[in-house]
């Protein structure tokens, strides 16, 4: 956001009006393209986030089969029910998902591995399951 939009919702607001009225020559356009980007932006990372989620848990549910409990499970299923439904709504997201997905496990072998206090060394480096596998509600690792 610009630095000198001190109010954003007002000027979300006054945008809104602007474009709404065609006054299209006092639009902050320049701000406007950049907030536009940053909202695609977020639901890109909130799909990295859920797949960070998923990914952590299932190298916590295969790495440590003794502390298995209804948390991780409850976890994992609502990742695997979400990623689909914000894949649905924004499809373009798709053909980012390899690379999201490797962003995502390189991110959550390093939770796994502070949250389990195992070596980081103990994951494999590349995530060990296809994108479908990760996703299948019936696929529980170890």
């Amino acid at each position: 956001m610009s630095a000198n939009i001190q109010d954003f919702y007002s000027w979300t607001h006054q945008q809104a009006r602007l474009l709404r009225e065609g006054r299209f020559d006092e639009l902050d356009l320049l701000t406007l393209a950049e907030e536009i980007e940053d909202m695609g932006n977020r639901h890109y990372d909130q799909l990295e986030s859920r797949f960070e989620l998923l990914l952590s848990h299932l190298l916590k549910w295969l790495y440590q089969p003794a502390y298995r409990g209804a948390s991780w499970r409850l976890t994992i299923q609502e990742q695997r029910r979400k990623i689909p439904k914000l894949l649905k709504k924004n499809p373009g997201l798709k053909s980012y998902l390899p690379q999201i997905l490797a962003d995502a496990y390189e991110d959550a072998r390093k939770t796994a591995a502070d949250e389990t206090g195992l070596s980081l060394n103990t994951f494999p480096e590349q995530c060990p399951w296809p994108l479908e596998q990760a996703l299948d509600s019936e696929f529980w690792p170890g």
